[in-house]
């Protein structure tokens, strides 16, 4: 069989636009986000899923909310794992003060290495890495095992979350899997004999282009602890 999860990050948020860091905290969808997660719902329409997770967060889970409209008879799981990094004081402030601090370019790789000790205070690498592999273990386990409910056909499983979760999730499968992810953007991974692939990244479905999808590092400066 082959499971493949369908990764959407959440749509345009008020601090996204003004492009301020947005983790732990949350902000409401602006009215372009709402248009882009209701392109986004449509293209995935015609999806047959066989469940859906979201990360707890707002703007995580209007957006997952929109996208089931299509898909009334399925329920909403929502796992604290998916939640974003946290910022810690440097939440709300724009993105040009933490680049300040530390370029994007370094902070990534430090937080997907799980070597950087948490930004202002927040999140600890270490710590957010491990629940992002945690999360994408369970998910797989749920709808991979032979003996599960779906054994014996393929699934096809719906995850909404965060720029940086869903990043550090299609880079822990492929360091070239880190790439910007725009907002209502869809990523594609397959997972057959215990296997996962990156089948596609990104994919600006909304075309909200790169406000609030920060530049991702070449793979080559990204390694990932075990």
């Amino acid at each position: 069989m082959t499971l493949t999860l369908t990764l959407v990050r959440h749509g345009q948020t008020v601090l996204n636009a003004r492009r301020h860091l947005q983790g732990a905290c949350d902000s409401p969808l602006t009215r372009t986000g709402r248009a882009g997660v209701r392109v986004t719902a449509q293209h995935l329409s015609r999806h047959d899923f066989d469940a859906a997770y979201s990360s707890p967060q707002g703007r995580a889970v209007l957006t997952a909310i929109e996208i089931l409209r299509h898909h009334p008879d399925l329920r909403l799981s929502v796992d604290e794992d998916l939640r974003e990094l946290s910022f810690g004081t440097f939440e709300r402030r724009p993105e040009r003060e933490l680049d300040a601090v530390v370029p994007w370019s370094t902070l990534v790789p430090a937080v997907l290495a799980g070597t950087h000790p948490g930004i202002g205070g927040g999140e600890p690498g270490a710590e957010f890495m491990a629940r992002v592999r945690s999360v994408l273990d369970r998910i797989v386990a749920a709808h991979d095992d032979a003996a599960g409910p779906g054994a014996g056909r393929d699934e096809h499983v719906l995850v909404v979350g965060h720029g940086l979760t869903l990043g550090a999730m299609l880079a822990t499968i492929d360091p070239a899997g880190l790439v910007a992810l725009p907002n209502a953007s869809v990523s594609t991974v397959e997972v057959s004999g215990g296997v996962a692939r990156v089948v596609a990244a990104g994919i600006d479905v909304a075309g909200h282009g790169s406000l609030a999808a920060r530049p991702a590092p070449a793979a080559a400066a990204a390694p990932l602890s075990a």
